[in-house]
């Protein structure tokens, strides 16, 4: 016998409905563009990128606890490796633009092409 899908999916998922996870994700995503776009600070604009990547995050959760499959979650995982990995790189070329500039405005990184 064949269990149902209400058996499968946990009771907390079960009570919110998944188009509440995807507004959710679909609005942080578009905060996300429009900071990396708007702003001219390097460091809100890395805030920006990574909460781009929670909200795909968030979504592959709520995909794959709907579809009771790890396979999302373990997803997510390597994408959070990925960002620390991210953070690290990224915050070493933020602080080498500041010594370099004594500013960390995307707009002064023109002066560092030659």
């Amino acid at each position: 016998m064949q269990p149902t899908q209400d058996v499968l999916i946990p009771e907390v998922i079960q009570q919110i409905p998944l188009t509440y996870y995807l507004i959710l994700s679909t609005a942080l995503f578009v905060i996300g563009i429009i900071g990396v776009l708007t702003r001219r600070n390097a460091i809100i604009i890395f805030m920006s990128i990574e909460l781009m990547l929670n909200a795909v995050n968030l979504l592959l959760i709520a995909f794959s606890s709907y579809r009771s499959d790890p396979a999302g979650q373990v997803f997510v995982f390597f994408i959070m490796a990925v960002a620390a990995a991210e953070v690290s790189v990224g915050l070493a070329i933020i602080v080498m633009i500041y010594r370099n500039t004594r500013s960390i405005d995307v707009g002064l990184l023109n002066k560092l092409k030659w």
